[in-house]
């Protein structure tokens, strides 16, 4: 996979690009993919829809078409995965969906949804004019050009949220953001999860988990209980059902399962 910071004028949007190699040849498969925190947008050139089921042994699937905005998630989703075709997309920041969407994204939040329900006809000149590009590198030029074009017309991040994100780097004290803010608590956490589409504390929740998985796969050796202690779970039982909360399976499965990226866990 190839990963690229975006330009100076997408940085306080877009947290990284990424071209994604064509999954190679052989049957479809079914996987887990893990909650970010934060909203994604997709483009597809495969023969295939992205496809998400409800559970692991239904044969039901529910496409989303090639163009996808995926809302911030607190927990887990399955998707099935196609041989070949490539796919580009972006990992955005808080406030960015109100920039791109025109949305808040509260409302796109914990779900899939097709970008030409709304962007409309041109999520589909977008998608073209992505894969018309010869090569990786190309592609994300293309894309990083439609979602500059598109700023002008926006407002930045709320002034209190971003605030509060700076201060979550380095504390998780949902109250002291709150109070530093000078707005009610209520206030503040109807800004934060419009801006973020999660509330502060499950979005405090999910990151930790995120930088836990982070770990977990830079240094295999250590054991979870380490890991749970060095990221401020309280305990083991703690740490066991946020893990479950997040991924729908135990530490014990994700990691036998090893996955090659941690957000993406196959299914048996």
């Amino acid at each position: 996979m190839l990963q690229r910071e975006p330009p100076p004028a997408l940085r306080p949007f877009v947290r990284t690009l990424w071209a994604g190699e064509p999954v190679a040849g052989g049957p479809a498969f079914r996987e887990r993919v893990l909650p970010t925190g934060r909203m994604h947008l997709v483009f597809r050139s495969s023969a295939h829809p992205l496809r998400i089921l409800d559970d692991p042994q239904d044969r039901r699937v529910n496409s989303f078409g090639h163009a996808i905005v995926g809302g911030a998630r607190a927990g887990a989703y399955l998707r099935e995965v196609f041989p070949g075709g490539a796919s580009v997309g972006a990992e955005l920041h808080a406030g960015a969906c109100m920039a791109l969407f025109g949305l808040p994204a509260d409302v796109l939040a914990e779900r899939h949804t097709p970008l030409e329900d709304l962007w409309r006809v041109e999520a589909m000149h977008a998608c073209d004019r992505i894969f018309s590009a010869r090569g990786a590198v190309a592609q994300l030029d293309a894309f990083a050009d439609i979602l500059a074009a598109r700023l002008p017309h926006v407002h930045g991040l709320h002034p209190a949220v971003a605030a509060a994100l700076a201060g979550f780097r380095e504390s998780r004290d949902v109250q002291a953001m709150v109070a530093a803010s000078g707005y009610s608590h209520r206030h503040f956490i109807a800004v934060f999860e419009r801006e973020t589409g999660l509330t502060p504390k499950r979005f405090c929740r999910v990151q930790r988990f995120r930088k836990l998985l982070a770990d977990a796969a830079t240094h295999p050796a250590l054991s979870w209980t380490n890991l749970a202690l060095a990221h401020g779970y309280s305990d083991q039982s703690h740490f066991n059902r946020e893990f479950r909360a997040f991924a729908g399976i135990t530490p014990g499965e994700y990691r036998r399962a090893a996955p090659r990226y941690p957000h993406h866990v196959a299914l048996a």
